[in-house]
């Protein structure tokens, strides 16, 4: 592999430059090892930053003025490291948020560490990140950058991040809740969807959409969920949300899945309906907004439910109706190790007619072609990058799939989605182990577990590992690469 001057997420370099690679660990067949390169096709490393050795969910990526910067969150420590020591303050602090200048991707400083919530693994850290510039913002201060976080589980959180290395906290929602995840925020409007965890709702994941223009001020407008899961509801609970994507108030669409890796729903939904309709939690109130649902099957979840709207299908060209289709990606995120439930991937969902979505086809990585479920932690899908940007929408997606890297997939024909590269980092010393139980025994095995993915308007992809082996920038090539310039 060639070096570009970066912090290689490898080993020690000795004199003269010569790697000194750790010792490997003893593993199986299958599982990686410490020092071995990476393994990749039509993908290759640009830069890294090791995240000060914390476990990562989400990256955003902003261009903020003149520069590109990383807003990565985290989930908490482990029970060895519940503080990483941030060796820009000579602190150990929780998990919470890292910034990252990625200008130069290939030389990329860690700016600031803002510190979450205590508690390890999903109990602690900051797992969500989204970042808007206030001259958007219909309210916002026009000089200033702002990011909205969740606080761990408790609470959602904006700072004034105008100089990245100096972030500022300007407000902090009110209230205890049950638990937050992954939000979407619209900086035309500003209104934002919060994944929280209201008491009283049935479910710890439903929605709080606020007017986040003035993000010094924000104000709630309401409540929301699939009916059955608001206060005072009797019966079956449907499954709690994961988090949506909206298309803001031009598009008039929010998409939203819930279910993450069973009984899924990937839900359409009317986005002035939700905002200036009828606010009571009541079931017919809920529904309201509704205009499709598909309902999966109880072995797959929505994680993530991406819109490719207008997609021209080259098949359909000559037909009279349909040459083009709305298609909606769900993946579902695996949650257990080593293959212990049922697999999880992307589904393509037609969705031109919005009252009834139809499932089209389905992207999965073949477990044999890596021996997965022998490597050790998750195989499967987990999210797909949300970017919008020209460069890649509607030609190519990039799947995280934990032990297998991150898998970029041409989605040009969406009833033929096909994989064009992957790359699968090395793991490292800081990489964490991953157990499960076999015959009343615990086995642990080291793997890398690629946990989210973005890209940006360049055309770089950004992978961050959930088992603490940092981020890792690339870029595609041969004839990956080709599909962009299509």
């Amino acid at each position: 592999m060639r070096r570009y001057g970066l912090r290689l997420p490898a080993q020690a370099v000795g004199i003269c430059g010569v790697a000194l690679f750790a010792p490997m660990i003893a593993t199986s067949a299958a599982e990686q090892q410490i020092g071995a390169p990476p393994e990749t096709l039509n993908m290759r490393l640009v830069g890294y930053d090791d995240l000060q050795g914390r476990s990562a969910y989400q990256p955003t990526i902003h261009h903020q003025g003149d520069r590109y910067i990383a807003y990565v969150g985290h989930h908490g420590g482990t029970p060895e490291t519940p503080k990483p020591l941030n060796a820009l303050t000579g602190q150990p602090e929780f998990n919470g948020t890292s910034i990252v200048d990625v200008t130069d991707p290939a030389h990329p400083p860690y700016l600031a560490h803002i510190p979450g919530t205590p508690g390890n693994y999903e109990e602690g850290g900051a797992q969500m990140t989204r970042v808007c510039d206030g001259r958007v913002l219909p309210k916002g201060d026009p000089n200033k950058t702002y990011l909205l976080r969740v606080f761990g589980g408790k609470s959602h959180q904006i700072f004034d991040v105008t100089d990245p290395a100096k972030p500022a906290l300007i407000w902090q929602r009110e209230g205890g809740l049950n638990d937050t995840h992954k939000s979407f925020w619209e900086c035309d409007s500003g209104i934002a969807y919060l994944v929280s965890g209201v008491p009283g709702w049935r479910v710890n994941r439903m929605t709080e959409v606020y007017d986040m223009s003035d993000p010094a001020h924000p104000v709630k407008i309401r409540d929301f969920g699939l009916p059955g899961q608001q206060p005072g509801a009797s019966g079956p609970i449907p499954e709690q949300l994961h988090g949506m994507i909206s298309l803001g108030p031009q598009g008039n669409r929010i998409y939203f899945g819930y279910g993450t890796n069973k009984n899924g729903v990937m839900q359409i939904v009317d986005r002035d309906k939700l905002i200036h309709g009828p606010k009571e939690p009541t079931g017919d109130n809920l529904l309201y907004p509704e205009v499709g649902r598909l309902v999966m099957t109880p072995f797959n979840g929505a994680h993530t439910a991406f819109p490719m709207l207008k997609m021209p299908i080259a098949e359909f060209a000559k037909d009279a109706l349909g040459a083009e289709r709305d298609i909606v990606m769900i993946v579902d995120e695996q949650i257990r190790n080593a293959c212990e439930e049922p697999r999880q991937m992307a589904w393509f969902v037609d969705v031109t007619i919005e009252a009834h979505p139809m499932v089209i086809s389905n992207f999965q990585v073949p477990e044999a072609s890596g021996d997965f479920c022998s490597r050790g932690g998750r195989f499967g899908t987990h999210a797909s990058n949300e970017s919008m940007a020209p460069v890649f929408y509607k030609k190519i997606v990039f799947l995280s799939y934990f032990n297998a890297g991150v898998r970029a997939v041409d989605v040009r024909d969406p009833y033929h989605p096909t994989e064009i590269g992957y790359f699968i980092p090395a793991i490292t010393a800081a990489t964490d182990k991953r157990c499960v139980t076999v015959n009343g025994q615990q086995s642990c095995k080291v793997a890398i577990q690629t946990n989210n993915v973005e890209t940006d308007d360049r055309g770089y992809i950004y992978i961050v590992d959930r088992a603490n082996t940092g981020m890792h920038i690339l870029e595609l090539t041969g004839d990956a690469r080709a599909v962009t310039l299509h």
